[in-house]
């Protein structure tokens, strides 16, 4: 079974969806739409596509069976919006969008069109991270005490300048919204996982995650201390501590100001044990009931390769993206469950929103 694709937005996102899409059996990019042309036909040619100068034309052209939407991050709603019109299915870049209510609007969209709306949050298809979630399913961390994520980043000011990113219009926010949202995504799915959102919501499986937001209550400051405010509009710098449902403690720190940029870090602990890792590297894996398959576990992920992104955005490997997109592939051919379908996809965006306005009033802000 083949499967046409079009892709909205032609940008480094939309070429990483590209060559994702090379290396998955029967997925065929047809087509992809942008407004630049030079930047469209160079698109075009290097992936045997056709470029579109509109993205509604484009799906009315070629009536492909999925759309990826990789515009900036504010504009994911109205090619959404389009696809559904169309009964086309819908996997978007993450994240979803940048506020909860142009998500759920989103959502009304795709329920009201029966199609398939999904997100992208590559971490969760990483597999040193997916180690980690099988062990916080088994119960291995008992009383989860705490659960943390880390994203010590450094961007040059010509990375924003002239751009979309860290924009309020088009980014919705800066180092959280746009680059600590995966391991904001990742932390909150962990937890969940290890039954942090309280009694009954665990998640053992692809198919098991819950529907509340493990996440209670933040408290968090943000600021800009690193680039001029005509060049980043929105946070570069912001810190938060988290309460989960079950109590559980966090904290999330995300930043585009630490230069040179350091690696990711995802950390979980409690009575029956703790597990962190550094960007693809388990540098901690250690439970007070050990498993024979332990030592085979921490040599497997023993060291990482990978600069994840610290600096440079264009160094991030596609692979995580490949199984992500495949399994959403997978999902809709099935018919089965996708893990990061829009309500699972959103609860990061609401998490960034109870952060940011917890920053602006200084208090702490909790999520329904």
């Amino acid at each position: 079974m083949t499967t046409d694709i079009a892709v909205a937005g032609i940008g480094a996102v939309a070429e990483m969806h590209a060559h994702a899409l090379e290396d998955i059996e029967g997925a065929i990019l047809v087509a992809g739409s942008c407004r630049t042309e030079s930047r469209g036909r160079e698109f075009a040619d290097e992936f045997d596509c056709t470029w579109y100068a509109d993205t509604a034309e484009m799906l009315d052209a070629e009536s492909p069976d999925v759309l990826h939407v990789c515009t900036p991050s504010g504009a994911h709603l109205e090619p959404t919006l389009a696809a559904a019109e169309r009964g086309v299915d819908v996997l978007c870049e993450k994240p979803l969008e940048i506020t909860t209510e142009r998500i759920d609007e989103m959502v009304a969209a795709a329920e009201a069109a029966g199609i398939r709306l999904g997100g992208i949050f590559n971490q969760r298809f990483n597999p040193v991270v997916r180690q980690l979630h099988e062990a916080a399913s088994e119960g291995r961390f008992d009383d989860l005490a705490v659960a943390n994520a880390y994203v010590p980043w450094w961007r040059e000011d010509d990375y924003y300048d002239g751009a979309w990113q860290g924009t309020e219009e088009l980014d919705g926010g800066g180092a959280l919204m746009n680059q600590s949202i995966h391991g904001i995504d990742a932390v909150q799915w962990l937890a969940g996982a290890a039954g942090a959102g309280g009694d009954g919501t665990t998640g053992s499986g692809e198919g098991e995650t819950p529907e509340a937001n493990p996440v209670e209550e933040v408290f968090a400051y943000t600021d800009t201390r690193a680039h001029e405010d005509d060049i980043v509009e929105v946070e570069d710098t912001a810190v938060a501590v988290l309460r989960y449902r079950d109590g559980t403690l966090g904290q999330i720190l995300g930043a585009t100001s630490m230069y040179p940029g350091s690696l990711k870090r995802l950390q979980l602990a409690g009575r029956g044990g703790t597990a962190e890792i550094l960007e693809d590297e388990l540098v901690t894996w250690q439970f007070r009931e050990g498993r024979e398959d332990d030592a085979e576990v921490r040599d497997r992920f023993g060291e990482t390769e990978s600069g994840g992104g610290a600096a440079d955005p264009m160094s991030i490997d596609y692979a995580n993206h490949r199984r992500n997109i495949e399994a959403f592939l997978d999902a809709r051919e099935s018919g089965g469950e996708y893990l990061l379908d829009a309500g699972e996809a959103r609860k990061a965006v609401e998490i960034i929103e109870a952060i940011y306005e917890s920053a602006e009033r200084g208090e702490p802000v909790g999520l329904d």
